[in-house]
């Protein structure tokens, strides 16, 4: 995970899909680890965990990679620290699949 200004006051939330602690994990949960997967991830973190995060800035993810962009750095920033716990967490992240299919979010992966 990484944040980079790739402008003068714009910034980039970066992950490289396939590169985490869950990746097996999530596979043998039933989900693809790709860049649209972590969307999914950080959309349900928000939802639940962080709603003032809300439209605090815009996601782009692709298949090999998730981004969130925008000019709130501190939204950026905290958004990492979530979505970096939940990478290193197995038990978390196990959680957070459990608890997004039981209120029927579906990962777009």
């Amino acid at each position: 995970m990484r944040l980079i200004e790739t402008t003068p006051g714009k910034f980039s939330l970066l992950l490289d899909a396939g590169t985490t602690q869950v990746d097996g994990l999530v596979e043998k949960l039933g989900h693809e680890p790709n860049g649209y997967f972590w969307e999914g991830v950080a959309q349900f973190l928000v939802s639940t965990e962080a709603p003032t995060l809300d439209g605090r800035f815009s996601y782009d993810p692709e298949g090999g990679m998730f981004c969130a962009y925008g000019a709130d750095q501190t939204a950026l920033q905290e958004l990492a620290a979530l979505m970096t716990a939940v990478a290193a967490d197995g038990d978390r992240m196990r959680r957070l699949i459990a608890s997004a299919e039981a209120s029927g979010f579906g990962f777009d992966d």
